[in-house]
């Protein structure tokens, strides 16, 4: 009896019977449909996201050279200096400058390494110290006796020195010295605290002084030749004027990369300036933490 039982009743087996449901079926092939499906987006997101990316830089390079550009059609630093930028030059530079602004790739640029460097001044606002500074120097001197024909700021541990270049008669250069301290308040906004101003003691080019001077030029520098040393050894170190405390402004920058840096003052009022040293190495750049 117990043996027919075991013959009637088949062994336990675990194969797969050969046999696969349709619903078993579909969900074999909604499984590996899936898994394509999901692997297509992964792939898509990538190469998206890397086309982004290289579109946004080539957005920004033509910006940036679009800006430059129009810095050159407005007649560069000395147009600007002297007042000779037409409202149609100064409001096509404004466009570009926003244009620029918007693709800002530093979401902190105060604390930044790339902040810190060499830069150019190439464009500035009605209110911008540079210009005020200009204004008062020459404002009625004649460009052909007097001109601030450049501008540079060394921004290096917090601290500035703004050079101006200042050329008299076109023969005597001479320096103006700013040096200022950085505080940082936000991500964007930093304080500018001028410390302390030095006229440098001037050189000159002899052969550069036109001829109807040569004669006052000479009595001069007799006078000078001529002063006690103590004074002449001050003269030739140049002259510091403290300013501590009598002058500071709060700036917001609106756009840093390694070759532009974009400051507004609190009139919401543009400094564009360009970097003159080579810059950090990209590859050790790390964000600072305030």
């Amino acid at each position: 009896m117990a043996t027919s039982i075991q013959n009637l009743v088949p062994p336990f087996c675990c194969r797969r019977p050969s046999y696969t449901s349709p619903c078993y079926r579909m969900a074999i092939f909604r499984g590996k449909k899936s898994s394509r499906v999901c692997r297509a987006m992964v792939e898509q997101t990538v190469q998206g996201g890397a086309s982004s990316t290289f579109a946004k830089d080539m957005e920004r390079l033509s910006a940036k050279e679009s800006l430059l550009l129009a810095f050159k059609d407005a007649g560069g630093f000395e147009a600007l200096v002297t007042g000779r930028t037409t409202d149609v030059q100064r409001i096509d530079v404004n466009e570009r400058i926003i244009g620029l602004e918007r693709l800002n790739p530093t979401p902190r640029p105060t604390t930044s390494p790339n902040l810190e460097g060499r830069w150019n001044f190439e464009w500035f606002g009605a209110g911008s110290p540079v210009l005020i500074f200009a204004k008062i120097l020459f404002g009625r001197i004649p460009p052909t006796l007097a001109n601030l024909s450049k501008m540079d700021v060394l921004i290096k541990d917090g601290c500035g020195t703004a050079t101006a270049q200042v050329k008299l008669l076109n023969s005597i250069e001479n320096k103006f010295i700013i040096l200022t301290k950085y505080s940082v308040e936000g991500p964007l906004r930093m304080k500018e605290e001028y410390v302390e101003g030095v006229f440098e003691s001037p050189k000159v080019n002899e052969e550069a002084v036109p001829e109807q001077l040569r004669g006052a030029f000479g009595q001069a520098f007799n006078t000078v030749q001529q002063l006690p040393v103590p004074i002449r050894d001050a003269l030739s170190s140049g002259v510091k004027v403290p300013l501590g405390g009598t002058f500071q402004r709060l700036i917001m920058i609106s756009y840093l990369d390694d070759e532009i840096l974009i400051i507004r003052n609190t009139a919401g009022e543009p400094e564009v300036l360009t970097r003159l040293d080579a810059g950090p190495d990209p590859e050790k750049i790390t964000e600072y933490e305030s």
